[in-house]
Formats: C-alpha cells, sequence, structure tokens
C-alpha cells in the first residue's frame, strides 16, 4: 500500500486513513487479534485467566509468523476519524503480494473498509504484475465470498485454512 497518508471516504461519510504500527500500539493490536476469534472461543469453558493467557500467546505466535516469512511487511493500524479501528499486514516478495491479515473491531465493520483497502491492494498487484494472495479460515464463509467477488479463486485447501489468490492476466502463472 504505498500511498501512506492518503485518506478515503467510506460508504457512510467517514474518513479512514493507515498509519504504521508503533509499541504503544499493542494493547490495541491484541483487543483486534481477540475480536476476532471471539465466536471461537466463546465454546471454550475457560478458567480465570487462562483464555487472556491463551490469545496473547496465539497473537504473538501469529506475528511471529509473519515476521519470519515477510520480513519487510508492512503493519499499519486503520483509523476511522483518527480512531483506531483495525490492523492491516501486508507482506510482499519478490513472486506475490500476501495480504497476510486484516481485522476490524466490530462497531467499525460494514463501512466499506475492506472493500478499499482490497481495491487498492488488487491495483497494486495488478500495477506490479503479482498475485495477491490471503488465507481464509474455512469457517469464515462471509469473507470467502467477500473474496471471490473481488475474483480470488481458491488455490489450496489446508484444512482449517483456504489458500485464495487474484491474478491479473498478465501475471506470472
Amino acid at each position: 500500500m504505498r500511498e501512506r497518508s492518503q485518506q478515503f471516504i467510506l460508504r457512510d461519510g467517514s474518513t479512514m486513513s493507515l498509519r504504521p504500527v508503533t509499541v504503544t500500539d499493542e494493547a490495541f493490536l491484541l483487543a483486534v487479534y481477540a475480536s476476532t476469534r471471539e465466536q471461537e472461543l466463546a465454546q471454550v469453558p475457560w478458567q480465570s485467566g487462562q483464555r487472556e493467557v491463551f490469545l496473547k500467546w496465539q497473537f504473538e505466535m501469529q506475528r511471529q509468523q509473519y515476521e519470519a516469512r515477510f520480513p519487510d511487511a508492512e503493519y499499519r493500524i486503520i483509523q476511522i476519524e483518527e480512531q483506531p479501528a483495525g490492523r492491516i499486514w501486508i507482506g510482499t516478495n519478490e513472486t506475490e503480494i500476501r495480504l497476510l491479515d486484516i481485522a476490524l473491531l466490530p462497531q467499525f465493520q460494514n463501512r466499506g473498509v475492506g472493500t478499499i483497502l482490497l481495491g487498492q491492494l488488487i491495483n497494486e498487484a495488478r500495477s506490479v504484475k503479482k498475485p495477491l494472495r490471503h488465507m481464509v479460515f474455512m469457517l469464515n464463509s462471509e469473507a470467502h465470498r467477500f473474496y471471490e467477488r473481488f475474483g480470488f479463486v481458491m488455490i489450496e485447501d489446508l484444512g482449517a485454512y483456504r489458500h485464495m489468490e487474484w491474478k491479473s492476466e498478465k501475471s506470472d502463472k
């Protein structure tokens, strides 16, 4: 996402922007991650404090994996009306652009944020002639439909996750 300081207007007229993640964002990033696991983890009877320890451990493992695979990844806070609303993590290498993660707190969802950011990534992938890839949790059928509307296709079923790809006609095959 090369246009770092650009502002976007959402469907409801509010503004969205991106800024780099800083060390002061740790608690917010963990809260965003926790919100993405809410339904899944609500099914488990946790002892006091266990859920928080588990979430922090999973969050750190996810970040370590992304940093190992894409050491130069871009980590951005999504802001709506200058309030932290979510995160987007993007990795790039010689063969692909990888949407590592995009997540919004529930109160900021369904405003067109994902549509705008995915459109920006597709434009970037098209301009550099690389495929855009993303992993989608198999039980997240809404996400599958969302990416399919943009032309993503499943390229690999990994059990719990589906590896999806958008490729322009001029991308390397």
